[in-house]
């Protein structure tokens, strides 16, 4: 284990995470951006088709391939007959941000201020159906002083961790080879077997704190990878600080 020159993030429940996520909301927001409703159908009756359309590209998900929102949104506007009044993009932010505003995992904020201090370079690899111009967005709202050099989603490239394509991309991008970088993630097989995978050094954040989708799933799952495994943001900068020395 050696000093990363960058160190690469998960998104969801590693950097941020979305309290009382609902996608009910998201539809009734977009409700009144609504110019045309052949069907006349009400915001819990666009749920209802979106949920189910959800769930059939669940199955792509699980087999590496990510659908995008916008494709999601597509079919369901023509499918039921709706027309907006904004374009995609607009739809997409307002959706999300009515789903969940998000906030910051606890200590974050206070681990990036740290990397960045020593010069460790960081970026973002995430499995989303959200495009990564407004990830991107929603990472700079909530956490304005990272200097994130760029953020990659799958939503922009059709693939999803663990493929190794996703990790091998961001290392191109920096310049890198796999041994000078690091992996911080929640998801066992995403994130931690899916960077090893790549040749990367994965640190598994699990945090006890918040209620996580994916810890549900992915019970009692351990990595048979190499691996840190840390439960707190704190206990990164302690590592980091000792490999220093």
């Amino acid at each position: 284990m050696v000093f990363p020159k960058m160190i690469l993030f998960d998104y969801g429940h590693t950097l941020l995470h979305e309290p009382g996520f609902s996608t009910l909301r998201g539809e009734e927001a977009l409700y009144r951006y609504i110019t045309v409703n052949r069907n006349n159908l009400s915001p819990g009756e666009i749920h209802a088709f979106s949920s189910k359309i959800y769930e059939e590209a669940r199955a792509a998900r699980d087999m590496g391939f990510e659908l995008s929102e916008w494709q999601l949104r597509k079919m369901l506007n023509e499918y039921l007959g709706i027309e907006l009044s904004i374009s995609m993009e607009e739809a997409e932010r307002i959706f999300w941000e009515h789903t969940s505003y998000g906030d910051v995992m606890p200590q974050a904020d206070i681990m990036l201020d740290y990397i960045n201090a020593q010069g460790i370079r960081s970026a973002v690899i995430s499995n989303i159906s959200f495009s990564g111009k407004v990830l991107t967005e929603r990472i700079n709202r909530l956490l304005p002083n990272n200097r994130f050099e760029f953020v990659i989603a799958s939503s922009d490239y059709g693939f999803r961790k663990p493929n190794p394509l996703l990790f091998e991309l961001a290392l191109r991008r920096a310049g890198l080879d796999a041994s000078e970088v690091w992996f911080c993630g929640d998801n066992v097989v995403a994130d931690i077997e899916g960077a090893a995978g790549a040749g990367i050094f994965p640190v598994w954040y699990e945090d006890l704190t918040l209620e996580n989708p994916w810890t549900r799933k992915y019970k009692g799952l351990r990595p048979t990878c190499e691996h840190l495994h840390i439960h707190e943001w704190r206990e990164l900068i302690e590592i980091l600080e000792r490999l220093k020395q």
